[in-house]
């Protein structure tokens, strides 16, 4: 059919965004992309992986590139435990402190801003904007310890996400004493 076609034309990258196992011995062959984006649970079957690794394919696991919307589902969950939206407390703050800032430098440089600039400029974060960020610094984190264990241990990356997730999972069991 033409959406499993789709997954062996030429391209750079491919994003398999939606069934399990549609990479498979069966058309691992004919996948032609130089980075495998995995946006679907489980895309790729184990055979297929080391076949395209083997040939040089950088494979950026769904384990990683499905965190994000596992991480703003918790940032959600956080805002809804304290029932108040990101932000609150510090947004006028920063827009106060901003404005200052930027009336300081225009009364020493003598240099006029307009005020859609000025507000453009001072305009504390808004939600979505700190969400955005917190979903940023957590995914960047992510892939640098990734990246670091993968370089250690000279594996793969989503391999090096299986060894993070499991010494995570083995620090929480170890400070919740259930094993030593």
């Amino acid at each position: 059919d033409s959406s499993s076609k789709a997954l062996e034309l030429e391209c750079d990258i491919l994003v398999p965004a939606a069934l399990e196992n549609q990479i498979n011995d069966e058309n691992v062959d004919r996948i032609q992309a130089k980075i495998l984006a995995e946006a679907a649970n489980g895309p790729t079957t184990a055979s297929a992986h080391k076949t395209l690794k083997d040939r040089g394919c950088l494979i950026l696991p769904d384990l990683y590139l499905n965190a994000g919307g596992v991480i703003v589902s918790y940032f959600e969950w956080l805002k809804n435990l304290s029932h108040v939206r990101f932000g609150r407390l510090e947004k006028r703050f920063e827009e106060s402190n901003n404005r200052n800032i930027i009336e300081a430098m225009t009364e020493h440089t003598n240099i006029k801003i307009s005020q859609e600039k000025l507000d453009q400029i001072t305009r504390g974060p808004g939600e979505a904007d700190l969400v955005d960020s917190g979903l940023e610094d957590t995914m960047v984190a992510a892939y640098e310890e990734m990246n670091e264990i993968r370089k250690q241990h000279e594996v793969d990356l989503r391999t090096a996400a299986f060894i993070s997730s499991i010494n995570k999972v083995g620090t929480v069991y170890e400070q919740m004493g259930i094993f030593p």
